[in-house]
């Protein structure tokens, strides 16, 4: 019997260890559902996309735990975060940043250092200027800028990193998605085809293969639609901001080094890092490099 007892209790025990380190977060007609990781000061990691989950996201929010709570969450409409309806109301980056705040005032933090990759620095930036007394410090990774320049030019970066295979089968495999087929498997092939461009090392194509096949395409298209109509641009914001930046990125990713260097002439307290040989994803192409320079800027 007093084994059994122990059993229950030791379950129930382990459930509530689980609840302490995921949850929900409301905000009107959206349920924002978040992880954390570790134990010290605050770090929210905002994930790339847009209309990605933040489940790859998980690596680097447990490599950066050691002596932080890192935070992940999904954005709204996309993971295990719910939406009542996905629509140019309900995607807004406005929307996206009160999601930010429900969720820093839900973990009763008063203010917390801010991480965006990609889409995510985007999302970061915007938030900054936004609440910037609640930032510690900020990190933008391969970050998609503080304005829309780089809608100029991504799309050829992308084209020029594949070769006449790759972009033969992303043609057939994007046509056949678009024609209605929606299987894991058009998914998955499309992202074969797609993932080369965003990393230098190669045997990493399948694991970012498998990240490309969590998109939702109705959000991404939804948020550049925004971003349009409200003519996203930080940059005479962000000029007064005073807090630590560090703003890090591969020299072959698809973002071109003149956004992080825009970037870094914007911020007055920025630290600019370009890593050699690595491309979108630095924990991946350059782990030992990109995660010093994040463990030594967070450390400061």
């Amino acid at each position: 019997m007093k084994n059994l007892v122990f059993i229950v209790l030791s379950i129930f025990n382990s459930i509530v260890l689980l609840a302490q380190n995921n949850g929900y977060v409301d905000n009107h007609s959206s349920k924002i559902y978040y992880e954390t990781f570790g134990e010290g000061d605050p770090l929210l990691i905002i994930n790339g996309g847009p209309g990605m989950n933040s489940r790859g996201f998980r690596a680097i929010a447990t490599l950066l735990s050691k002596n932080h709570q890192t935070i992940i969450y999904d954005q709204r409409g996309t993971g295990d975060s719910s939406l009542k309806s996905v629509s140019s109301e309900t995607i807004t980056m406005d929307l996206m940043i009160e999601d930010i705040e429900k969720l820093r005032k839900y973990l009763r933090l008063e203010n917390w250092t801010v991480m965006g990759h990609s889409f995510g620095g985007i999302l970061a930036s915007y938030y900054t200027s936004k609440h910037p007394n609640r930032i510690n410090k900020l990190i933008l990774s391969a970050s998609g800028g503080l304005d829309l320049e780089l809608l100029n030019y991504v799309g050829q970066n992308i084209a020029d990193k594949l070769s006449k295979e790759e972009t033969k089968n992303l043609q057939k495999w994007t046509q056949k998605i678009n024609q209605g087929d929606t299987t894991y498997t058009a998914r998955l092939q499309r992202g074969k085809a797609l993932a080369p461009a965003y990393v230098v090392d190669k045997t990493h194509v399948p694991t970012i293969a498998e990240r490309l096949t969590q998109g939702n395409s109705t959000i991404n298209m939804l948020v550049f639609q925004n971003l349009r109509s409200i003519k996203y641009d930080c940059t005479e914001v962000l000029k007064s901001f005073q807090k630590p930046v560090l703003i890090i990125q591969g020299k072959q990713d698809i973002i071109d080094q003149k956004t992080a260097i825009k970037a870094h002439q914007i911020f007055p307290n920025s630290t600019l890092v370009l890593l050699d040989e690595c491309g979108h994803y630095g924990w991946l192409d350059k782990k030992e490099e990109y995660l010093s320079e994040i463990y030594t800027f967070l450390n400061k």
